[in-house]
């Protein structure tokens, strides 16, 4: 995970957020900022989910057989599943961010990312 800095990233539904436990693993994962500041002048820092996973081969056959679960229907992510089964994921923190590619408007900026850092820097 990563913190997000811009209110821009938070409120982007492909920006998929994550709240973790004291111990660091995912309590939940959403499009929608998570936390929810429900009260004017609380803060919270938002987290943003790269989906860097590593999984060990007797999950991965075990993930793989459990039926579909209906977060992971509603949000359309996959690790909602292992968590509504009761697995557990660790969550890494990471001072480096990635740009995602979710939706094709996303190449644009993946492209653009890659010719500046092959521009030479003064």
């Amino acid at each position: 995970m990563h913190r997000i800095r811009g209110d821009k990233e938070i409120q982007d539904p492909n920006n998929v957020k994550v709240v973790v436990d004291n111990s660091g693993y995912a309590l939940y994962f959403s499009r929608l900022p998570i936390p929810f500041l429900r009260d004017r002048g609380s803060k919270a820092h938002h987290y943003k989910h790269l989906g860097v996973y590593a999984y060990r081969r007797d999950f991965l056959l075990t993930f793989a057989k459990l039926p579909y679960g209906s977060l992971e229907g509603i949000e359309k992510l996959e690790q909602l599943r292992a968590l509504e089964y009761g697995f557990k994921i660790k969550v890494m923190h990471t001072p480096y961010d990635s740009t995602e590619v979710d939706v094709p408007s996303d190449v644009a900026t993946v492209e653009r990312e890659l010719l500046q850092s092959k521009s030479p820097r003064p």
